[in-house]
């Protein structure tokens, strides 16, 4: 079948290509005077990051909210509708991944090192501090703070992903377009994407992963400090964290400059298997029966609670409530718009020969019950200890320790310094694997789609990104990852809302244009085996019923 607007100008999404200037240059400069100044001029830095934040986080609040629950729509009305059966391939393409195969690249791309920063510290965070307007005893905050944390790395997250992932496997799978964030809005806008727009578009789009991904590594060097820590060699300073992230990177550099190719995949599969040993051992070590109820019941938490948390805005809690959504909500879902470039284009890739359908509910649905799972596991067995053991889980002060609370739960497990190590390894390999990773997806937006872009390309991204995730730490830790991720999603967003009207058009004319070979097929089928002329029938105004239940 001809697909709606394939034609000459359609190109080798495999083909080598220069680095795209007017695309290169200007998020290079953005990154780098971001970083300057941040470093130069830290306090300033601090200061002018905090009030950015507090401004988006005043105005647009409400719009962050807002445009989540509208992207869970959006995949959920693709996947269900009629577009549903459209192919992200050509007609006769079989599936490049066996189904086993593609929820472990899914289940790839939704860990990293947010859930094992995460892991521990929001349940019990939410727990011991709740959310603004909850209250009540402890097995109600142990309830409403495992259904926060699943609403902050469920549905909302992988909606946000489906909307760059489906857009863009129909433009590379279906009409051979190359890798690059700008083909997701050719059927909105034409023409025009290979020209002023499209840069623009892809500057957008590599910015916010660069600091996307700047934003993990932060997060990471900050909780492999606490691992040093627990682990007896003391917890890092500025200068320690800034030589830990150093080391790291030439880790990374030697991944990059070989050719990645066996020692990525060897990387991946080694932390997925990391991950999956600790989450079993906290699982069986711990109070297994206790887990696999509340695991259970806060699936069912999370569905009942599902709509009205989508929409909270802590509208009628005031200044607590602000600051609450800038900690939380808001900087998560800020976070994952400034991931979906990296994380679209790489579902997007794995995903050639599926169906719309089996896309959306694949992409929204395995990544989320891992996630539950991980929380449950480990989130659950915090608020455990802290509910049978008060001051267990948190600080002299009764607060959460947001980098060390994953180690301080290891104190209270069988093997605490093979896990310590353990853990600070798996982290290190996250930290390796989302950097290199990283650099590839923005040396592919760089160079407009090039699938292997050059080495020096994705040395200079690598070292970008260390050093805005220096900066950032410089500039204030974790409050200016928080507000660089809130920052750049902002304008963003504004591309995904055109990305998913973009979506809606090239599947309407996908639909067209089935629809009608479809009817073509059929009335020559009629016109075979029964001797009638469809056409002339209708012209001679012969009613046809049936004719057109079929067509």
């Amino acid at each position: 079948m001809t697909v709606p607007g394939d034609d000459e100008r359609a190109v080798d999404p495999g083909a080598h290509r220069p680095i795209a200037r007017w695309v290169f240059w200007p998020a290079a400069v953005i990154v780098l005077v971001v970083a300057g100044f941040a470093m130069i001029f830290p306090d300033a830095a601090e200061d002018t990051f905090a009030a950015v934040q507090d401004t988006i986080i005043r105005s647009f609040n409400w719009y962050y909210v807002l445009i989540a629950a509208l992207f869970v729509v959006f995949a959920l009305a693709m996947g269900f509708s009629r577009f549903g059966d459209i192919k992200l391939g050509r007609d006769d393409e079989e599936p490049e991944f066996s189904i086993g195969a593609w929820f472990s690249l899914l289940f790839a791309a939704g860990m990293g090192i947010g859930l094992v920063f995460y892991g521990v510290s929001e349940p019990l965070s939410h727990f011991v501090d709740p959310r603004p307007g909850v209250e009540g005893p402890h097995a109600v905050l142990a309830q409403s703070a495992l259904t926060q944390t699943y609403l902050h790395w469920g549905v909302q997250a992988w909606a946000i992903y489906v909307v760059i992932g489906l857009a863009l496997a129909y433009a590379i799978h279906r009409r051979r377009r190359p890798i690059s964030i700008r083909w997701a809005l050719e059927p909105l806008l034409g023409k025009a994407v290979r020209g002023f727009w499209g840069n623009v578009i892809d500057v957008v789009a590599l910015v916010g992963t660069i600091f996307g991904v700047a934003t993990s590594l932060g997060l990471g060097v900050m909780q492999i400090g606490s691992g040093m820590d627990a682990a007896g060699f003391g917890e890092p300073g500025m200068v320690g964290q800034i030589v830990i992230i150093g080391v790291i990177t030439v880790f990374v550099l030697a991944s990059v400059l070989s050719g990645v190719g066996k020692g990525m995949k060897w990387l991946s599969s080694t932390n997925l298997i990391l991950a999956a040993i600790l989450l079993v051992f906290v699982l069986v070590v711990g109070n297994t029966e206790y887990l696999l109820r509340e695991w259970v019941q806060s699936i069912g938490g999370y569905i009942q609670n599902f709509v009205g948390l989508s929409f909270n805005v802590s509208a009628f809690q005031g200044e607590p409530g602000v600051e609450w959504q800038a900690a939380w909500t808001s900087f998560y879902w800020g976070w994952w718009i400034s991931w979906a470039p990296f994380v679209g284009i790489f579902i997007a890739r794995v995903s050639r020969g599926r169906t719309v359908r089996q896309f959306v509910l694949g992409v929204l649905i395995v990544p989320t019950l891992v996630g539950i799972l991980w929380f449950a596991v480990l989130g659950g067995s915090a608020i455990y200890l802290e509910v049978t053991d008060p001051g267990s889980m948190t600080t002299p002060e009764g607060e959460v320790d947001l980098q060390g609370a994953l180690f301080q739960l290891f104190t209270h497990l069988p093997g605490t310094p093979v896990l310590t190590v353990g853990a600070i390894v798996l982290i290190a390999i996250f930290f390796i694997t989302s950097s290199d990773s990283g650099a590839l997806v923005m040396g592919m937006i760089a160079t407009g789609g090039d699938q292997e872009p050059r080495r020096w390309l994705r040395v200079f991204f690598t070292l970008a990104t260390a050093v805005l995730a220096i900066a950032l730490m410089i500039a204030g830790g974790l409050a200016a990852l928080q507000a660089a991720a809130i920052t750049i999603a902002l304008p963003f967003s504004v591309v995904m809302l055109l990305i998913c009207w973009a979506t809606v058009i090239a599947f309407r004319r996908e639909r067209k244009v089935y629809d009608k070979a479809q009817r073509a097929q059929f009335v020559g089928y009629i016109g075979e085996h029964y001797g009638l002329d469809v056409e002339e029938e209708n012209e001679r105004g012969v009613r046809m019923p049936w004719l057109r239940r079929r067509g």
